[in-house]
């Protein structure tokens, strides 16, 4: 077993970054931060039917990173709470927001 502490894993590429996040629905807030293994927390109101969970973790990604809804783009085929996002942009800035958010204790 390692003793390293767990990180968030990023896939750099020329127009972005990608990760996985772990969703919890039906949260008393919406928040965004910590890590869940190698996975970005992410925390919705919104309840897991008819996709509105996706929305409100888009929302909540593209609200935490400073950026628009339309660059944050969930797997549409995922259905569990592991999912992987793609955020388009600057990979070195998104990176750097992205580490910043996987160390915090939660962004409204």
């Amino acid at each position: 077993m390692s003793d390293e502490p767990a990180s968030l894993k990023l896939d750099r590429n020329r127009d972005g970054v990608a990760c996985w996040i772990h969703v919890t629905p039906r949260s008393r807030q919406t928040k965004v931060g910590g890590l869940h293994a190698d996975a970005l927390r992410v925390s919705v109101a919104a309840a897991p039917v008819e996709g509105q969970a996706n929305a409100a973790c888009g929302e909540a990604l593209a609200n935490a990173l400073g950026c628009r809804r339309r660059d944050v783009e969930i797997d549409p085929g995922s259905k569990s709470r592991r999912k992987r996002v793609r955020v388009f942009g600057t990979p070195a800035d998104l990176e750097v927001r992205l580490r910043a958010l996987a160390k915090a204790p939660g962004v409204g």
